[in-house]
This record gives C-alpha cells, structure tokens and sequence, in this order.
C-alpha cells in the first residue's frame, strides 16, 4: 500500500486539509457558530478535501497535465491578461453555465446535464458554508420574527421570517433538489431509451451516480416535506438517509465519476492555450505543406516526449513530429519502400 503512496501529493493533501479545518476552526468562531448536528458531513468533507487534492497533485505531475497546468497561468498572467481574461469569462457562460460542450451532444443531454449543474453548484454554495460554520442563522435579539445571518462571526444582513428572502434563503437546497431531479429524470431516460448507452453503459460508471445523486435528492427535499405536511413524524429516517447518502457522495467523489467536477475547471486554462496556439505562428507539415497544428501544441509536444523518454529525432536533425497525421503516413510508406527496395521483392 505505501510503496505506490505519492508523498509530495500526500503532503501537499495533508497540508490543504489542516488549511481547511484552520479555516473552519477560525471562521466558525473556534467552534461557537458550529452546528453539531452536521458534524458527520463534517468529518465527510475533510476526507473529501484530502482525497480530492491528492488526486489532483498525482493527475499534475503527469508530464502532459503539468505542461498545460503552468502553461495556462502562464498565458493568463502575459501581457495579454485582459483579453484572456474576457476568454475566461465568455468560457465561463458558454462553455460551464450554459454547458455549451454538452449541448453541442444532444439539447436534451444539455438540458439535463445543465439542471444536474446547476442544481449542485446551488447545493454546494450552500451547504460547504453551513456546515463549515461559516455563515449562521441566528433570532434577533428582543424578536421572533427576524433572523440575522452571520458570515465568519459578522453580522451581514438580517431579513422577515416572513418574506421572500427567508423564503429564497431556506429553500435554497429544496430548489436545488428539484433541478437535479429533473436532470437526474432526463438521463435516466437516456440511458434507458438510447441503444448506444445501452450497450456501452455500466452500473458503477453510469447507473450508480445518478442513482446516487437522485437518493441525495430525494431525501433532503423529504426532510422539508416531512417538517411542512408530516409534522416532522419521519425526519429521523430522512434526516439519517439523508446523511448516508450525501456522506457516501462525499467519499466516492475522488474516486468516481463526479471527479470531473474537480477536473473540469482546467477547462479555462485549455482554452487559453487554444487562444494563444490560433494566435501565434502555424505548423506547416513539410510533406502536405499545409498548417495542420500550432506551433505552440507543437513545440510542447516535443518537450513533453522527450521529458518521458522518447526521441522521435530524424537522421536530418527534424523530427517527426513536425508531420502531420497525413505526412507521417507518407513517411511510412516511403519506409516501407525503401525496406521493400533494399530486399529485392516488392512483394512475399
């Protein structure tokens, strides 16, 4: 087992996680504004935090993944920070909240991967806050019928019981349960109608997450039904369903498939990168004589083979991989004919 550990992405996970509980240690008010009834998604979302940063410290140190990584903050801190920042921000709306490379597969697969987003990007926002004791409700004193929200042990803002802000605030989760719910309905019945997915999907890559993800679903907006028409008669099954459900998400996520919403982000430095490559000189094939790639993808591809040990130099001082896909073939059969010249028989 620890022969095949990573100890530099080890520490590196180690040290961000007692970042994260300083963090929830002094935004929490040592504790005082910490709810315990969450303690156990606590304790999910530290295992969480170590795990995710591990794997993400071992998926940077692959020669390709490193290479893109540092030339992305290379590229957005040049001298063209401003245009690459207006990239970011139009990739930003196409590409994540309008989830425009899933839509270019499907509008129905968009639409339902946009809700499933959208609906945990909401649950996220509100739920990491809440349970790192970051932001809490609290009567105001001398009242019943005005809450003060806390963020970091200050006073923000207060608001009515009654009024459509404690309304927005308290239900924040129900709506985002309900987005992914309709998401989650969307590609089940793809995977349940599309004969593609049929022959190709499995339980634990495919099934099992949205399965997951509709249990989450499922039992946290039971527990605001419970509490509204049931009188709060089922809220230790929900509440304690609940919990299993999300704390297994919790633990699955740096494992599983919902690890791309880890990796995803590294999106924006890819289409910097692509930016940059369109705007820069071209790579022309010397057999086609046609521009076939950047020269910058070009270039970073020679760097990156020859970091992982292989030379794919010419006897000429080229390489091969200044060819195209087309001229690289054309290389191969004139070596096959030369093989075929040099034995005497073009043929047996």
């Amino acid at each position: 087992m620890f022969s095949t550990l990573n100890i530099r992405a080890a520490l590196i996970a180690g040290t961000a996680t007692l970042l994260l509980v300083a963090a929830i240690l002094v935004g929490s008010r040592n504790l005082n504004n910490f709810d315990a009834a969450l303690v156990a998604y606590l304790f999910g979302c530290i295992f969480a935090c170590f795990a995710v940063v591990y794997r993400y410290c071992v998926w940077l140190q692959r020669p390709p993944t490193w290479k893109y990584f540092v030339r992305g903050w290379e590229l957005l801190f040049s001298r063209h920070f401003v245009p690459y920042v207006l990239e970011l921000v139009k990739h930003l709306f196409t590409q994540f909240i309008g989830q425009k490379f899933i839509r270019n597969r499907g509008t129905a697969r968009g639409v339902g991967h946009m809700l499933m987003a959208g609906g945990c990007t909401l649950a996220f926002a509100v739920t990491f806050p809440l349970v790192f004791g970051w932001v809490n409700f609290q009567l105001k004193p001398g009242g019943i019928d005005t809450y003060e929200v806390y963020n970091f042990g200050f006073k923000v803002m207060e608001f009515p019981l009654h009024s459509w802000v404690a309304e927005a605030l308290f239900n924040a989760l129900n709506w985002s349960a309900i987005l992914v719910i309709a998401g989650v309905m969307i590609m089940m019945r793809r995977r349940l109608t599309h004969a593609g997915q049929i022959a190709i999907q499995t339980f634990e890559g495919d099934w099992l997450p949205l399965l997951l993800l509709l249990a989450i679903s499922l039992t946290g907006l039971g527990i605001s039904l419970d509490y509204k028409f049931m009188e709060g008669k089922a809220h230790q099954f929900m509440a304690i369903t609940h919990a299993i459900t999300v704390i297994l998400f919790l633990i699955w996520l740096p494992f599983g498939k919902f690890y791309h919403i880890i990796q995803r982000p590294a999106q924006f430095g890819i289409a910097l990168y692509r930016k940059a490559g369109e705007a820069g000189p071209q790579a022309i094939c010397p057999h086609t004589k046609l521009v076939y790639d950047t020269k910058l993808h070009v270039d970073d591809v020679k760097d990156v083979a020859a970091e992982i040990g292989f030379n794919y130099a010419r006897k000429d001082g080229t390489s091969h991989l200044d060819y195209s896909p087309q001229g690289k073939r054309a290389l191969l059969a004139k070596a096959h004919l030369k093989a075929r010249q040099d034995s005497g028989a073009f043929f047996g």
